[in-house]
């Protein structure tokens, strides 16, 4: 043991003597630099992080009339009681062709019913029929269980009917493509989405963290030059660009104005710039297309190049919820990710059963949507010419905007005006309304307009009525 004791402090005592050694040979500023770091180090653990003051010069007399003044800043913004959500009209009765508001019976221009199927005496009797069966809601999600065999039907119908291997159904529709959207593209990922995205994407694009990269209203040069730009960096670091995803988001018809996005040059671009497209189809569902199956019909796109379409129940079904569609392994991972699907309450089977019943309807009658485009572009035509006023939207799309000309300069003079027009085809029992935005929330604010809805059930008198009104309107309010 002695001779192990002293080899062991023969080699402290060498390694002591290699420390001093490297200490004299080191550069002077290095020896500075690790003097002033130790001197920090010291600072930092026997120095206060705060000051406490010990003793006030206020007397408390002066405390409490400074505590009597102080005012906290206000929870939320002050709003003028004229605001239009808290203003709102008071729908009584089913809102179907006719719709009586605030007392008032009118022609509907203004619900996205466009198929008529809101009220159809078919869809309300199996909804009872479910409601008699299922009770009125689920009270749990679909992995709690909150599946019912109502809503595997719904599923394997709208994947039939869209021509896809698998679909979906979420029980809000907004929520559909919120939650889709982050259930793929990630913190790292890029996305590439058209600047007049409706709300419910942006707060899935929001919500997915993802790096975004806005192009212009349809514009495919702007989108084709930012993917471009993108390739430039994936060069630089092919590394980093092997797991990063990219996709490109836009909507089939675009809600916020009319517009039809350019698919096939979007194809054309995926396959070019090895992106995937998410599809938002909520208002050219059950519209465009010889049976309603969409903006791929519409322009005779393969349902295989798009990666996930996805819509709302909420307008063509006149239903609530939504639904994606896709390949199988694309939707399965919604099961696990989508935020809406995996933790909202199941849509009440009554819903799931209205769907059906609507989606019966549909195949049963394609012939609905040859009406429903004929409508559209009368009213097209009817609105054209209006002094004041220009329409925003494709003629075939069943939801224009009427904008106006020349804008005052001030968001509040221009939404005025246009007010004074819904409230003129009001009180001549037609019902339009203006678009409402969350003004401080959009990425792109659209401007102010009205909003003029075409459903099956307007007749041709109604719409020549309603594009008189219309015009009278704009004159009166206007000059």
């Amino acid at each position: 043991a002695g001779p192990g004791r002293g080899n062991m402090a023969t080699e402290q005592q060498w390694v002591l003597v290699e420390m001093v050694q490297a200490f004299y040979e080191a550069p002077a500023y290095h020896l500075i630099l690790e003097g002033i770091l130790i001197l920090w180090i010291i600072r930092l653990l026997f120095s206060k992080t705060y000051k406490l003051q010990e003793h006030s010069d206020l007397t408390e007399k002066e405390k409490e009339e400074l505590i009597e003044e102080w005012q906290p800043e206000p929870l939320v913004p002050p709003v003028a009681k004229d605001h239009p959500a808290l203003n709102y009209n008071i729908v009584s009765g089913p809102p179907s062709h006719k719709i009586v508001v605030n007392s008032k019976e009118c022609v509907n221009f203004s619900s996205f019913n466009f198929l008529g199927l809101l009220d159809n005496e078919r869809v309300k009797s199996a909804a009872l029929a479910s409601l008699k069966k299922y009770g009125v809601g689920t009270c749990g999600p679909r992995g709690f269980y909150g599946t019912f065999d109502v809503h595997l039907e719904l599923e394997d119908r709208l994947a039939k009917f869209m021509r896809t291997e698998e679909a979906i159904i979420y029980s809000y529709g907004f929520a559909t493509i919120a939650s889709a959207i982050p259930a793929y593209s990630k913190r790292g990922d890029i996305v590439f989405v058209d600047e007049a995205a409706c709300f419910a994407i942006q707060k899935g694009l929001q919500a997915s963290r993802s790096s975004l990269k806005y192009f212009k209203h349809n514009d495919m040069d702007d989108l084709e030059r930012l993917l471009k730009e993108q390739e430039v960096e994936d060069q630089k670091n092919p590394r980093k660009a092997r797991v990063t995803r990219r996709f490109i988001v836009v909507e089939g018809l675009y809600m916020n104005t009319g517009a039809i996005c350019p698919l096939p040059d979007l194809v054309i671009l995926k396959y070019k710039y090895k992106v995937r497209i998410f599809l938002e189809e909520s208002l050219s569902f059950g519209v465009l297309g010889e049976h309603g199956r969409g903006i791929t019909e519409h322009f005779g796109i393969k349902i295989d190049d798009i990666d996930l379409i996805s819509a709302n129940m909420e307008n063509a079904l006149a239903s609530i919820g939504g639904f994606c569609c896709g390949r199988s392994f694309v939707i399965d991972h919604q099961r696990l990710s989508g935020q809406g699907y995996c933790f909202s309450a199941s849509l009440p089977p009554l819903l799931a059963s209205a769907a059906i019943e609507a989606l019966n309807i549909m195949e049963e009658d394609p012939e609905i949507f040859q009406i429903l485009k004929e409508k559209c572009n009368r009213m097209h035509r009817n609105l054209q010419g209006i002094s004041g006023l220009h329409i925003a939207g494709e003629s075939f799309s069943p939801a224009l905007h009427l904008q106006l000309e020349k804008s005052s300069g001030s968001r509040e003079k221009d939404e005025k005006l246009l007010q004074g027009i819904v409230d003129y085809c009001m009180d001549r029992k037609i019902a339009l309304t203006q678009a409402r935005y969350l003004e401080k929330e959009e990425k792109n604010l659209p401007p102010p307009s009205i909003r003029v809805v075409i459903t099956v059930e307007q007749t041709d008198e109604d719409l020549n009525t309603a594009a008189s009104i219309i015009k009278q309107a704009a004159q009166f309010s206007l000059s």
